[in-house]
């Protein structure tokens, strides 16, 4: 049996302490104080997530990691980022609520969907 030392209890304690609060601390920064840059990734020739819920003034940054060029494009015809090379990234800010469907104007089978809700 191993005995722990009095450093190593408290480090523990410390550490379970941490674990107990980090979900309310998660939880409480997770409520919209603003607008918000949300990471999202292209890789395996899908959008990653393929659902997004935000709120209106976010912003959504792709990221390729594929080989081949994308593009993340409003089905409806609002915006398009353009080509995103491998290791590029492009933007689109949402400032109107809705619900909009992403598609690759490359790879159409890739598709995805972004809910805007009010702020």
């Amino acid at each position: 049996m191993r005995v722990l030392s009095d450093a190593t209890r408290r480090r523990f304690g410390l550490l379970m302490g941490a674990g107990l609060v980090a979900p309310l601390v998660v939880r409480k920064a997770a409520a919209h104080d603003g607008p918000h840059m949300i990471e999202a990734g292209i890789e395996g020739f899908a959008f990653v997530p393929d659902r997004l819920e935000i709120r209106a003034g976010d912003t959504v940054r792709w990221t390729n990691h594929d080989i081949a060029p994308h593009t993340a494009t409003d089905k409806a015809g609002g915006w398009d980022t353009g080509r995103i090379a491998k290791g590029e990234s492009a933007e689109v800010t949402f400032e109107a609520p809705g619900a909009y469907t992403v598609f690759c104007r490359y790879h159409p089978n890739m598709v995805a969907e972004i809910v805007v809700e009010a702020t």
